[in-house]
């Protein structure tokens, strides 16, 4: 995203209750779901790997791990809007057009720019839940209100903190900080298997019975303390009547209040 461009911020109207229904007409559809999970478990790994490296920072993390997340939505934003996805996403919010392409362009962008400020920007949770069906697949991506979830594995960064090198505390502080963010790390690595359950390869699909699969996860700061989740999810299996043949935009669903209510404090207030 180019860092002029400020149009499709603070669009809440678009995420707000919403998520995208994405077909699974064809073996490439599956593959692309596939890929996609694959995408987000190796980013999680990764981000595992230098949370347990104590010379690589929390924010560098999590910048590498977002380079993989960008990367799956531009690929999807080509899929429902074209190379000039932001052009598309301009003009539909300045009113020059009124279709679903452009609200789509304006749906990712405006998710992916909130993605990328979740290690910066505080009290702010990145809350997806992604669910697949026997004919298609739903994202929703969330914003609550929060910081953690119920389920969270919490850890300090020592970089966003106000302990200096010469507080007396120092050494105890950064040597508890490394712990927390080497069982955040286990923590992420088990959870890359969960990608691979919910979202196999097309070949490993079975052929006589429908697939139903979905995860939720989470990762939000406040101060110098940060949050992680994943978990696997029961679709709703009466959802869908009717498969689709292009992407769309759908309610939420009940998937995403029977999440809100497992996983978030009492009355969080849910952007998407």
């Amino acid at each position: 995203m180019s860092s002029g461009e400020r149009g499709w911020r603070d669009r809440a109207d678009v995420l707000e209750g919403r998520a995208i229904r994405m077909p699974l007409r064809t073996y490439e559809d599956e593959l692309q779901l596939h890929k996609t999970a694959m995408k987000l478990a190796e980013g999680c790994r990764r981000k595992a790997d230098m949370l347990s490296d104590p010379s690589i920072s929390v924010a560098t993390a999590y910048d590498r791990e977002f380079e993989y997340i960008a990367e799956r939505c531009k690929y999807r934003l080509r899929q429902v809007a074209g190379d000039d996805y932001e052009g598309v996403a301009r003009a539909y919010i300045m009113g020059e057009r009124d279709d679903l392409a452009g609200e789509l362009a304006v749906y990712y962008l405006e998710a992916l720019w909130r993605i990328q400020r979740r290690s910066t920007v505080q009290g702010m949770l990145f809350f997806p839940l992604i669910i697949r069906y026997p004919d298609s697949y739903t994202a929703n991506l969330r914003f609550p209100q929060v910081h953690t979830t119920t389920e969270s594995v919490l850890f300090e960064s020592p970089e966003h903190g106000e302990v200096g090198p010469d507080d007396p505390h120092a050494q105890q502080y950064f040597d508890e900080s490394q712990y927390e963010q080497e069982r955040a790390a286990d923590y992420l690595r088990r959870a890359t298997r969960t990608y691979r359950e919910q979202f196999p390869h097309p070949d490993d699909l079975p052929e006589d019975e429908p697939v139903y699969g979905g995860i939720v996860g989470a990762a939000g700061r406040r101060g110098s303390m940060f949050t992680e989740m994943l978990a696997p999810v029961e679709p709703d299996r009466d959802r869908f009547d009717e498969p689709i043949t292009e992407p769309t935009l759908v309610p939420a669903g009940k998937e995403a209040e029977r999440t809100a209510r497992e996983y978030l404090p009492s009355g969080a207030e849910v952007v998407g």
